[in-house]
């Protein structure tokens, strides 16, 4: 089964606001963390790691690939944030 040129870009709009939606999902921890509650340092830095290496991947392959780029930098950034707030 293929998509249609129409259909892909809608799932591709709702994967990128769903990833997006995902590392958002940080900030409730990033401000527990602040409080003195910490969680665990392993997750968040495997989804800044990831985010990382996606962002990298999608601005230097031929043709970026924005999406990937959009919906992946949150996570580079939130999931980095996150982790120096549990070890700091």
């Amino acid at each position: 089964m293929k998509l249609s040129q129409k259909s892909a870009n809608i799932l591709g709009t709702i994967a990128t606001i769903a990833a997006i939606c995902m590392y958002v999902a940080y900030l409730p921890q990033i401000q527990m963390n602040l409080a003195g509650h910490k969680g665990s340092a392993l997750q968040p830095l495997v989804a800044c790691i990831n985010g990382l290496l996606w962002v990298i991947y999608a601005l230097f392959k031929k043709g970026r690939d924005w999406p990937v780029t959009i919906s992946n930098a949150p996570g580079f950034i939130l999931g980095g944030i996150t982790f120096l707030t549990v070890i700091l």
